[in-house]
């Protein structure tokens, strides 16, 4: 099975079809902190499913990512949608940001700090603290962080992989982030298109439960940490 970084630079298309099949998620947001006539980082922004429904209502849209075939794709979609161009897009990487220090009201992030932040890292507790450093600097001192991770996929209750245990306990102990979990399952047509749009990413197991339990509806937890400053 090909990597995910892989995956981001060379299958961005299989990737964006597989995670709109996913509920939006603007109201879970906006729950925690209405956005309307904010300035916006997306950080991570990969294809824009968290872009997508921010740049509706921001005052300014940021979305970086380190891949720029994702970017790409994200620049493409909302140009389809006829967006208002109150966003741009930047290569970057978290730990280093090319953002003027607070410029920024809401900084959410998608699936995306896992990927420095797991304990097969050894950095990954020094990479975690230069990430939420540099978020602090970019925000206004009235900001708000919100993260989204995986609590689990072909689960219907949290069962977090165990490499990001230690990420999600520092983000509640270490640098006070309050969490909730929710579900965003991934509905397809059939249990066959279940099985070709997540095997390439999630692998031969879960696509054999998906064959085993007849899944046209595939179980995803996520979970949701997020900081008021």
């Amino acid at each position: 099975m090909a990597t995910h970084e892989h995956i981001y630079r060379n299958q961005a298309d299989t990737y964006e079809f597989m995670i709109s099949r996913q509920p939006e998620l603007a109201e879970v947001i906006k729950e925690i902190r209405p956005f309307q006539d904010l300035d916006i980082l997306d950080l991570g922004a990969g294809s824009g499913r968290l872009s997508r429904v921010l740049a509706e209502e921001a005052k300014s849209l940021l979305c970086t990512d380190i891949s720029s075939a994702m970017l790409d794709l994200l620049e493409h979609k909302l140009m389809q949608l006829g967006i208002a161009r109150n966003w741009s897009t930047v290569v970057a990487d978290h730990r280093s940001l090319p953002i003027a220090d607070k410029s920024i009201d809401l900084a959410v992030s998608g699936w995306s700090i896992c990927y420095l932040t797991g304990s097969e890292n050894n950095q990954w507790e020094d990479n975690l603290r230069q990430i939420i450093s540099e978020l602090h600097r970019v925000l206004r001192p009235d900001g708000t962080i919100i993260i989204f991770e995986t609590m689990g996929t072909g689960t219907e209750t949290p069962n977090p992989p165990e490499f990001l245990t230690d990420y999600y306990r520092a983000l509640e102990e270490v640098h006070g982030f309050h969490h909730k979990w929710i579900r965003m399952d991934y509905h397809f047509r059939n249990v066959e298109e279940a099985r070709q749009s997540t095997e390439f990413f999630f692998g031969e197991e879960l696509a054999k439960k998906i064959i085993d339990n007849h899944w046209s509806t595939v179980p995803e937890c996520a979970g949701i940490w997020w900081k008021h400053l």
